[in-house]
């Protein structure tokens, strides 16, 4: 792992990136499947955070799937209510966020959490994550229908379109080559070690 801004990359066992303002908060982006949300509670759990996930707490509010919010108010209900939510947020710490996985392709919400939160791009190819989903594609709307290979275009879909976004991350992490642990755990380090400076 290695990195000094946006679009930062990882490898193997190069350290924490040398990220400049100490992490006091975690936003995680990428494809939806990626594994933002069990990340997120790994991570917040070790740190001692509070953990937050966007969906969830959308859905909590309104009383409503997110599935069921996109098919009866739209996309773009949804994508204020991401805003509104997300601008209560500015400012947090101590706070890990996973948000959908198109939050990051909204003009603004980034600069709304940074500083101080660190946005940390999950990657793995849509092949991927289509395997990590299987089935459970069914229940997201923009993935919604269709088969296995259906669910992998669409994902490769929205990776196109929203690329430069999580590009545009502090640190990007190759799920694909590190499990969810290995990712847990050099989140961990990359906390750990900013906050000792």
């Amino acid at each position: 792992m290695s990195g000094s801004g946006p679009g930062a990359g990882t490898g193997g066992g190069e350290g924490p990136p040398a990220i400049v303002a100490p992490v006091s908060a975690l936003v995680l982006v990428g494809l939806p499947g990626v594994g933002k949300s069990t990340v997120g509670a790994g991570i917040a759990g070790r740190l001692g955070w509070d953990f937050l996930d966007l969906d969830v707490e959308i859905e909590r509010r309104e009383g409503r799937s997110v599935a069921r919010l996109f098919a009866e108010e739209g996309e773009g209900y949804f994508r204020e209510r991401e805003r509104a939510l997300t601008a209560e947020l500015a400012g947090r710490r101590r706070l890990v966020v996973a948000p959908g996985g198109g939050w990051a392709a909204q003009p603004g919400l980034m600069a709304l959490l940074r500083p101080p939160a660190t946005i940390i791009y999950l990657a793995a190819s849509p092949e991927a994550v289509a395997r990590r989903l299987g089935d459970g594609g069914a229940s997201r709307p923009l993935l919604a229908g269709g088969d296995a290979a259906g669910t992998r275009d669409r994902l490769a879909r929205l990776l196109a379109d929203r690329a430069a976004a999580y590009q545009a991350a502090d640190l990007v992490i190759d799920t694909e080559l590190i499990d969810v642990q290995g990712v847990i755990d050099m989140l961990q380090v990359v906390a750990r070690a900013q906050r000792g400076r």
